[in-house]
């Protein structure tokens, strides 16, 4: 059974369409990396996967069933929204942070239990930062706030993760740092939807790469195949060369880079 499943989708804002006759499907325990320029549809297709924006035409379904059909919280139990660079106005704790993960699982007047702060002591060390349990959220680095939301998602029990830009705001460190991560827990068999600006990230991690442009997909397939001369013209209007680093890696470089010896 597939785990998201977008048939004939279409939406638009006003008189604006955004996204035309839209037909994907998502399994678990990949890396999705959705690739297009700004306006190409990639937030709004994550957030007709959230519920959070209705087609105006088509179906999305989650296993099977129809969203309209699930309730939301059944499906914050399971499918977990990972933003941008998040900034909390609070100076909550991470681990407390990260146990906010357990609020669907809860009544409003519901309080902690022992296994709640287990399932959170568990996810901050899986993710390698049970060191910063006690820091407060808004003092730690970018790519631990991140990787903080990251355990929040495994605490709230979720097993599929739909990330916007992950690694945006990110130092160079943290961007990898994070990127590692994902690729490791995909590999648990959870399942990883996430937009980025960098083909060389998708190469990197992703297992697909959807490629949008104008509201329509132009690509999908494996990384090595849909990563191109041709594709990244199309999408970014560069003439850009896909440049092998290694056996297992590559990176895309402008042709008006001059690029020695690798």
């Amino acid at each position: 059974m597939q785990l998201f499943e977008l048939e004939n989708i279409c939406f638009g804002y006003r008189k604006i369409e955004v996204l035309r006759d839209i037909s994907l499907s998502f399994n678990r325990g990949s890396v999705v990396s959705l690739l297009g320029p700004n306006g190409s549809g990639k937030t709004t297709l994550l957030k007709i996967l959230l519920g959070i924006c209705r087609p105006k035409s088509g179906t999305v379904r989650f296993e099977g069933a129809s969203l309209r059909d699930i309730t939301h919280r059944e499906f914050s139990k399971r499918v977990a929204y990972v933003p941008q660079l998040h900034r909390e106005s609070f100076a909550y704790t991470v681990e407390e942070v990260v146990l906010m993960g357990r609020l669907p699982h809860k009544t409003f007047f519901s309080r902690y239990s022992k296994h709640d702060r287990e399932l959170a002591l568990h996810a901050l060390e899986k993710l390698r930062i049970l060191h910063i349990k006690d820091k407060p959220y808004t003092e730690v680095s970018g790519g631990e706030r991140q990787l903080s939301l990251i355990a929040r998602a495994l605490t709230q029990g979720a097993d599929t993760f739909v990330m916007d830009e992950p690694v945006n705001g990110l130092d160079y460190g943290n961007q990898f740092r994070l990127l590692e991560q994902v690729a490791r827990l995909a590999l648990d068999g959870l399942a990883f939807i996430m937009s980025t600006h960098f083909p060389d990230h998708a190469l990197l991690t992703a297992g697909r790469v959807v490629m949008l442009r104008d509201g329509r997909v132009i690509a999908d397939g494996r990384p090595k195949e849909t990563i191109t001369p041709d594709t990244l013209q199309t999408l970014y209007q560069i003439n850009a060369r896909v440049v092998p680093v290694d056996r297992d890696f590559r990176v895309c470089v402008p042709d008006s880079f001059p690029v020695g010896p690798v």
